[in-house]
């Protein structure tokens, strides 16, 4: 539908056109990775997204087992937020999507199961709250909070806990990633609410973790692909470095592992 020379809308007809284009150019780029995968069987490219919890804290080390056991493929690592990978995975501008959020309500993807996580509480050593046992959302309310940005890395889970218990938390900063989280709480400026894979006891030597495990809804981080996008074997493997009940035929069969 135009209004002048505005494109405002597709007519049913257009958007029926627009699915089999996309079709089309999928199964295009399926003929190439095929035969890529017998011509060039460890070589070539894999493009993984994920958002920066899970590219600083999760994929570290699978991404350094995976450079050793296939050296010519140039792995391309990206970093965003989770509808930018939706949006990159659907476009096939990525093979391998990892978040928590947003991934496994699409559609036209298939989500598995990575792993489970909890939120914890991170204080400036020395804070009352270390002595506060068992830890309850009462005592958090308390104090000012530093937490992820709104879409991010289970932050809909925290608000969720802290409106079942009637209480409205002072948010007084969010950030995209937990560095800036524990940056400013060491400075003072709140207590954090972090994922508890984010700390370092090693690194973080000002700060202290407080389990709550109790206190926030358990998290899952999700593994995506594009439905229909034709992987390579070594884009196989990269999944089950992540996670051994993701193999090969469990993900070529659309199963979720218990």
């Amino acid at each position: 539908m135009r209004k002048g020379k505005r494109l405002l809308d597709l007519t049913d007809p257009g958007r029926e056109l627009l699915e089999i284009v996309e079709r089309i150019l999928l199964d295009a780029n399926n003929i190439k990775n095929l035969v890529e995968q017998y011509s060039k069987r460890d070589e070539g490219q894999l493009t993984v997204i994920a958002t920066h919890t899970q590219a600083r804290y999760a994929l570290p080390k699978v991404i350094t087992e995976f450079k050793k056991a296939f050296p010519k493929v140039h792995l391309k690592l990206h970093q965003a937020g989770p509808n930018e990978i939706v949006s990159m995975l659907l476009s096939g501008d990525a093979d391998i999507g990892v978040a928590t959020e947003a991934l496994a309500d699409v559609n036209k993807l298939d989500s598995f199961p990575y792993y489970s996580w909890h939120h914890a509480v991170i204080v400036p050593a020395g804070h009352p709250l270390e002595q506060v046992q068992p830890l309850t959302l009462q005592a958090l309310a308390d104090y000012p909070i530093v937490t992820y940005h709104e879409g991010l890395t289970g932050r809909a889970k925290i608000d969720q806990s802290f409106a079942k218990a009637g209480l409205a938390p002072d948010i007084v900063m969010s950030a995209l990633d937990a560095d800036v989280i524990k940056t400013y709480v060491e400075l003072g400026m709140g207590i954090g609410i972090i994922a508890s894979m984010a700390f370092n006891p090693a690194k973080d030597t000002d700060l202290r973790l407080l389990k709550c495990e109790y206190l926030f809804d358990a998290n899952t981080t999700y593994i995506a692909l594009r439905r229909g996008h034709y992987l390579r074997s070594f884009a196989y493997r990269f999944i089950e470095l992540c996670s051994a009940k993701l193999d090969e035929a469990t993900i070529r069969a659309g199963l979720v592992p218990p």
